[in-house]
């Protein structure tokens, strides 16, 4: 069963610079939902292993802790590039099988209804 509430925004980012638009981005799609913003983790771009980055090694933490039910990301290759969508499908079922969802917050990738495509 999924968890509603809390959500992750997980976000990667330039070395030494802030979010800035995509978390704005992620906040308004989690408040357009109903979602709770429990935690926002960041990366640096660079390491296309997500189990190689500490961000996304605090998100699996608290999945496996059950202390979210949604992890906010842009884009699908934020969890893994293109190159590499099996682990990106590796790391979506294992959140899945702990009750935690995926949503993709970039506008193109969310269906009118508020769901995810």
């Amino acid at each position: 069963m999924l968890k509603p509430d809390p959500a992750v925004l997980y976000l990667r980012v330039e070395p030494g610079r802030a979010p800035g638009p995509a978390e704005d981005e992620a906040r308004a799609f989690a408040d357009q939902r109903g979602l709770t913003v429990a935690e926002v983790v960041t990366d640096p771009y660079g390491e296309p292993d997500p189990g190689r980055r500490a961000g996304w090694q605090r998100v699996r933490d608290m999945a496996a802790r059950g202390e979210i039910g949604t992890v906010v990301v842009r884009l699908p290759s934020c969890i893994a590039p293109d190159r590499s969508h099996e682990v990106r499908y590796r790391e979506m079922r294992w959140l899945l099988d702990r009750g935690v969802r995926v949503r993709f917050s970039w506008p193109a990738l969310t269906l009118p209804d508020g769901g995810a495509a």
